[in-house]
């Protein structure tokens, strides 16, 4: 895990826990790209879907780019 990252994980997670899409998205990419957190392709989607039920259009393209 990239503990230069981590700080800026731990704010995105705040962050989804009040509901902001675009920090849904981004905590969705440091799982699918494992920065600041182990890489977790289940966990990527998770927050994806989060942020693209809410309109984000990254997040409906990185689900599109994954296949789903």
């Amino acid at each position: 895990v990239d503990q230069a990252h981590a700080e800026p994980v731990r704010l995105y997670r705040l962050a989804v826990d009040q509901g902001y899409a675009s920090s849904q998205f981004n905590l969705g990419l440091c799982y699918d790209n494992g920065t600041g957190v182990d890489q977790d392709f289940t966990e990527a989607v998770h927050f994806y879907r989060l942020a693209a039920n809410q309109g984000d259009l990254s997040a409906q393209q990185s689900l599109a780019r994954l296949g789903l």
